[in-house]
């Protein structure tokens, strides 16, 4: 049996007339590294509280190492939550707020000392020992949150969106940071985002939800590159995936404005027969425009003028308008183009995409 079960979860406010949470359903192996992401009222942070046990569970069943938790306190379900809000003591030193939870469990002070020295060197925090709150960065006040719940040594941490108050810069080292502990420490983690970034660059598997519902569920790269619908494709990914709204008949693909392409034969086999108005999906990086993808896709080649750009260091976005949409392409940056500038491209086949305009189901991964 899986460490943390989710069977038919749901979450329903009184007064409301829909659910928050609706049949979340999902398994999670121990020591896994899941991240529940989606926009702001998805349910992400309402499902991580039913786990912490601080939002009932209006329906279904929640377990945690075998052991139903439905209406166990949340002191006695063994887990170690980090807020976006870091909850410090003001009056306290480093070594004091991290040490507060297990001198309220009562725990014999050379234990507590020998945990927190352990939380304060692991976390690089030595030579903030004895600073109080005012006196650290976001970035330490950060770690002095997670120091508090390491030292709980608890089988289950949750985090609920703990860098959002982060600069940019600091988020990326604390992403490091988080990552590194996990592993250290083999807790299972469920951590809740709306950063995608976040998601990708730390989770072993991501959960993205919409309006309640989970959209897909999977490995990173798995949710890139085969999105189970448009919004999944819209979500993940930066800059998102370009969209256009096409007809498909026989096999040609027809866009707004008139442009056209023939669909190539391992494309039409996954479309199986879907014909009609629907919505073409390409990634900005599967847009060539090197001699040799031209050279292979022979008379399937598109022209477009550049309206802006973007130089990003290790790479540049060039964006255009095209069907009607537009449209981006990720290119190296030693190519130089610029805005003004007519160019020849081409859709790279194995990453083309087509999505149901009502549904947003995805054709080619059905």
């Amino acid at each position: 049996m899986s460490f943390i079960t989710f069977k038919h979860i749901c979450k329903r406010y009184p007064g409301a007339e829909t659910d928050t949470v609706k049949d979340f359903n999902m398994e999670i192996e121990e020591k896994e590294f899941i991240a529940f992401v989606g926009p702001s009222g998805c349910g992400k942070s309402t499902t991580l509280r039913m786990v912490a046990g601080f939002e009932e569970i209006t329906g279904g069943e929640l377990y945690i190492g075998g052991k139903k938790m439905n209406e166990v306190a949340p002191r006695d379900r063994g887990i170690a939550m980090v807020f976006q809000n870091y909850a410090l003591y003001p009056h306290m030193t480093v070594e004091k707020n991290i040490g507060y939870g297990l001198k309220n469990m009562k725990l014999p002070a050379d234990e507590i000392k020998k945990k927190v020295d352990w939380a304060i060197k692991i976390l690089g925090l030595e030579e903030y020992r004895y600073r109080k709150p005012k006196n650290l960065s976001g970035g330490q006040r950060q770690r002095v949150a997670l120091g508090r719940a390491i030292v709980k040594d608890q089988k289950v941490f949750l985090m609920d969106e703990p860098l959002s108050n982060l600069d940019a810069k600091l988020r990326v080292s604390m992403r490091t940071e988080i990552s590194k502990l996990h592993r250290e420490l083999g807790a299972t983690t469920i951590y809740v985002t709306h950063d995608q970034v976040e998601a990708m660059t730390m989770a072993d598997r991501i959960v993205i939800m919409k309006e309640g519902v989970v959209q897909q569920a999977g490995r990173p790269m798995e949710l890139y590159d085969h999105p189970a619908n448009q919004f999944v494709a819209g979500f993940i990914g930066s800059p998102q995936m370009n969209f256009f709204d096409v007809t498909v008949k026989g096999d040609q693909m027809e866009f707004s404005g008139g442009s056209h392409m023939t669909i190539p034969a391992e494309v039409l086999e996954k479309l199986k027969g879907k014909q009609g108005n629907m919505v073409f999906g390409i990634r900005g990086e599967d847009i060539r425009m090197d001699a040799q993808s031209l050279e292979a896709c022979g008379k399937e080649q598109m022209k477009a003028v550049i309206t802006d750009t973007e130089v990003m260091g290790n790479e540049n976005n060039l964006y255009f308008t095209f069907g009607g949409a537009q449209a981006v392409a990720r290119v190296s940056k030693y190519d130089l183009h610029q805005m003004g500038d007519e160019i020849t491209f081409t859709f790279v086949p194995s990453k083309m995409h087509f999505f149901d305009r009502e549904t947003g189901v995805n054709y080619v991964e059905a």
